[in-house]
């Protein structure tokens, strides 16, 4: 009815993809190791919110004005990347005052907020989110389709959700395997400040990278 075909094949691509190494699937285990499955799960939803952002993108069309603007894209790959390698420093810093010799041993407190609009912000931030979308979301809705927009909707939908079940599996599966061997509160500063240099290493491949 909406011209969408090939539907499993599309649904097992995405999977494929969601599971690939990237800042949202670190950004999910190191906040679940170090701070514990909640934690882990509240920055998978954010970044299932981010998502969001660009499913809507793709289904008015504004995920092609990026795609076909040098200047757009240049734009918020600057803003995403600068944001991914503001998030890193601050998860770098934050994680050393945790293992500094005068910090209390009382567990510091897990702000889930910041956690969720972090997450939101470094998918909703990356720009090249938003051209996979556009390049791949296509693939699987006919030429011909008469609601191409609600079509774009639902893929994008589906590929949100399949993503987002695998990153709260991958929040709780991290966090038990941290509890399991009794390191979380050793083990976690060092992984967020590990999470927090790659994120400073994805935001300056970001803005190196050129537009495709």
């Amino acid at each position: 009815m909406l011209g969408i075909h090939d539907l499993w094949l599309f649904i097992v691509s995405g999977i494929l993809f969601n599971m690939a190494p990237g800042p949202d699937v670190i950004y999910v285990v190191s906040r679940s190791a170090g701070q514990g499955a909640k934690a882990g799960m509240t920055a998978a939803l954010g970044i299932g919110a981010g998502c969001c952002v660009h499913i809507l993108a793709a289904a008015v069309g504004l995920s092609a004005v990026l795609a076909a603007s040098a200047t757009a894209f240049s734009v918020i790959k600057l803003v995403g990347a600068a944001y991914l390698v503001y998030a890193g420093v601050r998860m770098i810093l934050g994680a050393r005052k945790k293992t500094a010799p005068e910090e209390t041993p009382q567990a510091p407190e897990i702000r889930h907020r910041g956690i969720f609009v972090q997450g939101f912000l470094t998918n909703a931030l990356n720009p090249k989110v938003a051209l996979f979308f556009l390049a791949f979301l296509p693939q699987f809705i006919d030429p011909a389709a008469p609601r191409k927009a609600l079509a774009f909707a639902v893929l994008g939908g589906i590929l949100n959700c399949t993503g987002t079940t695998w990153n709260l599996l991958l929040a709780w599966s991290s966090a038990r395997v941290a509890g399991g061997l009794g390191r979380a509160r050793r083990l976690g500063p060092y992984l967020t400040q590990g999470a927090g240099a790659l994120f400073v290493a994805f935001g300056v491949k970001l803005a190196l990278s050129e537009q495709s």
